[in-house]
């Protein structure tokens, strides 16, 4: 069923193998507990729940692997992969860069289901988040990016990737609490 609004969440489901890694996950795994909170109530105001996700190199992979990866016990990723496990209605996109649109079919899936916009979540704020945005506003969607459901190696970093979606994009930067279904 179409619905106007669709929550992304990009690259949390990942094994957190990565140099940074460590000072990413202390932000990153507030952040998925808040993720989940409005990913069940978009759920239930019928909002469509899209993971985008990098598939790190492994082409041969889907995203059911990827899961399945992450969500490994002894995984660095196993606790965030847990809070934020797919549902079978749950939609999936691999992106071999940063944002969320390039050379996928993110944009014909939105079309689809008559999303109109778009609510970022996830890691990181600087690079990824920023991206999808930035291509998110140039596709001409309505944007909100809770900012305490996205994370970056610092506090400052994601700091200045909140300043600049609010100003240079017009993006909805309040809380999740705060965002209308």
């Amino acid at each position: 069923m179409p619905h106007a609004s669709a929550l992304l969440i990009i690259d949390m489901i990942n094994p957190f193998d990565f140099d940074g890694a460590p000072a990413l996950m202390r932000a990153a795994l507030p952040a998925a507990k808040r993720i989940a909170a409005l990913k069940a109530r978009l759920k239930a105001a019928g909002a469509p729940t899209l993971y985008v996700n990098d598939n790190f190199t492994r082409w041969q992979s889907d995203f059911r692997q990827l899961v399945a990866i992450c969500s490994q016990p002894d995984a660095y990723g196993a606790a965030i992969a847990a809070l934020l496990a797919p549902e079978h209605n749950d939609y999936f996109v691999l992106k071999p860069r940063h944002s969320a649109f390039f050379a996928t079919p993110l944009r014909l899936l939105l079309e689809q289901l008559a999303v109109r916009r778009l609510i970022v979540t996830g890691i990181a704020g600087d690079s990824c988040i920023l991206a999808t945005a930035v291509d998110a506003h140039m596709n001409g969607f309505e944007l909100s990016v809770p900012q305490d459901c996205i994370a970056s190696q610092t506090p400052a970093r994601n700091k200045q990737a909140i300043a600049v979606m609010k100003s240079a994009l017009h993006a909805d930067v309040r809380s999740a609490r705060s965002l209308r279904t």
